[in-house]
């Protein structure tokens, strides 16, 4: 008979100290809309549950002024708003990743640094946006050596449609909230992806630069296994 699972249970919140066992990805702290006790309070349950590295997204500047005077050695990444105490997996392979404008850097920096948090590689750059196509045709070297891509994209969202037609990788891609008016924060982007006109492009939702780096990560870590 298999084990159960095992529950942390810290008062207001239920931890799941062996999701890394059961899916390749630990327990991670969704910070929005919790107080930085509380986010302070589910990272030190999965430490004291054994966890080896205890991660958090969605970091404001309060909760991660809390997380550094709780763990002054913790790592923190403001743009990117991940924090997370412990030691990463060494990595393995690499993720490119594409940004289609400077803009859209902060969910980009939430793509690597879930990428760091689960030991694979990642390579940015930043920049390459549609308007100016020539500039990810200057990539495609890059496109042919990574193991998977992650392309960050708002406004038109049509960046990944072009990146899938230059590889053979899996393209994972992620609308972000950036436009004017009509990009209706980032709807406009996602329904590009979605109807994407060259195959194997995986999206996930608007600003989840953690599922587009989890699932980026899984390909790469099942590929190197």
């Amino acid at each position: 008979m298999t084990e159960q699972p095992r529950t942390a249970d810290i008062g207001f919140a239920r931890l799941d100290p062996d999701r890394a066992a059961r899916t390749g990805t630990p327990e991670v702290v969704f910070a929005g809309g919790k107080t930085p006790a509380e986010t302070v309070g589910c990272l030190a349950g999965l430490l004291d549950a054994g966890a080896p590295l205890a991660w958090a997204t969605r970091v404001d500047g309060p909760t991660a002024a809390a997380v550094l005077e709780r763990w002054p050695e913790a790592h923190v990444d403001p743009v990117g708003r991940v924090a997370w105490v412990g030691t990463p997996p060494p990595p393995v392979g690499e993720v490119l990743v594409l940004t289609a404008g400077t803009s859209d850097g902060a969910v980009a920096a939430e793509v690597a640094a879930t990428l760091a948090a689960s030991g694979v590689g990642c390579r940015r750059v930043d920049d390459v946006g549609v308007a100016g196509v020539h500039r990810v045709l200057a990539v495609a070297r890059d496109l042919a050596a990574a193991d998977a891509v992650v392309v960050v994209a708002g406004m038109d969202g049509a960046l990944p449609s072009v990146v899938a037609g230059l590889t053979d990788r899996l393209v994972v891609a992620v609308p972000t909230s950036v436009g004017y008016g009509a990009a209706f924060e980032g709807l406009a982007a996602l329904l590009t992806m979605l109807t994407a006109c060259a195959p194997g492009v995986l999206v996930v939702n608007i600003d989840n630069g953690f599922g587009a780096g989890v699932a980026a990560a899984r390909i790469v870590r099942s590929a190197h296994r």
